[in-house]
């Protein structure tokens, strides 16, 4: 569950994973939470923009092996639930079961968007509330979290996107996600909702790139970071591509990069050798650097 981290005083910070080998990255460096992005899932398993091209079963499968990986509180992103009241049901117990802590559900018809891209269209309020009650009553888990998330500003604007908000809360969303405010919007959020808010630190830059004092100062009470692990990844892997591509080698590149000991010891070998010797694999059969 997330719920103890968020009763403490402060925001928490839950950086962006898409795969299980960051999620291991994150766990190492300390952060309570971690997040699941759907640009980011997409990105990995399909190679293409955040248009609503996943599946409710990719992305539960892909949830599961972060929540795995990390050990962590994992926040999914859950899209609009797949479908109608019924998907949402579904959606929200396949989530429940792969180990997910809490999931945002969003106010957009299929196909859905990144929510930082033009194009969106939102369904009426009242089948959003009714999909929020059916996400309520779908979880076994009380501390399982419903975030509720509007992307109604870049729609029907700013005042409408906060009484979707409210409409949600009063349907039974554990937190609140107004998605994209602006830097004049932004202090406008908190003493309008009367539930805790989560903020998404996306890297379009139509929100602002706040630090986690200012963020908390605002009001908000989860901070995700959806992909800027990814972007990091994208620079430093083109990097060894095109060294590789002009020189021909890899040998410059070795001292910079983790060693085999290191990416494996990430992995968790050091697990996998303490557990073969508990069980009793004969020692020239166990895993060993």
């Amino acid at each position: 569950t997330i719920r103890p981290p968020l009763q403490q005083p402060g925001a928490v910070m839950a950086p962006g994973a898409a795969a299980a080998l960051n999620a291991r990255l994150v766990a190492k460096h300390g952060f309570e939470a971690i997040y699941m992005t759907g640009a980011g899932t997409t990105a990995v398993r399909l190679g293409m923009p955040d248009i609503g091209l996943l599946t409710m079963s990719e992305m539960i499968d892909n949830a599961g092996r972060i929540a795995d990986a990390s050990g962590l509180p994992l926040v999914a992103d859950a899209d609009n639930g797949y479908g109608g009241v019924m998907n949402v049901r579904r959606t929200i117990q396949g989530y429940e079961r792969a180990g997910v802590a809490a999931v945002h559900l969003e106010d957009q018809m299929m196909p859905k968007r990144c929510g930082h891209l033009m194009g969106k269209l939102l369904v009426p309020p009242e089948e959003m509330c009714a999909k929020i009650r059916a996400a309520v009553d779908a979880r076994t888990d009380p501390d399982f979290m419903i975030i509720a998330r509007t992307d109604a500003i870049a729609v029907e604007g700013f005042d409408a996107a906060i009484e979707r908000a409210e409409r949600y809360r009063e349907a039974g969303a554990d937190m609140l996600f107004v998605e994209a405010p602006s830097a004049a919007e932004l202090p406008l959020i908190a003493p309008r909702l009367s539930a805790p808010l989560l903020y998404n630190m996306a890297t379009s830059g139509k929100t602002p790139f706040l630090s986690k004092p200012q963020v908390e100062a605002l009001g908000f009470k989860l901070i995700i970071y959806p992909n800027w692990v990814m972007l990091a990844s994208i620079r430093a892997v083109s990097h060894v591509l095109q060294t590789l591509k002009e020189s021909g080698s890899i040998a410059s590149l070795a001292g910079d990069l983790p060693s085999f000991r290191e990416f494996f010891d990430l992995l968790g070998m050091q697990e996998v050798q303490a557990l073969e010797a508990r069980y009793g694999v004969d020692d020239k059969a166990r895993a060993k650097y």
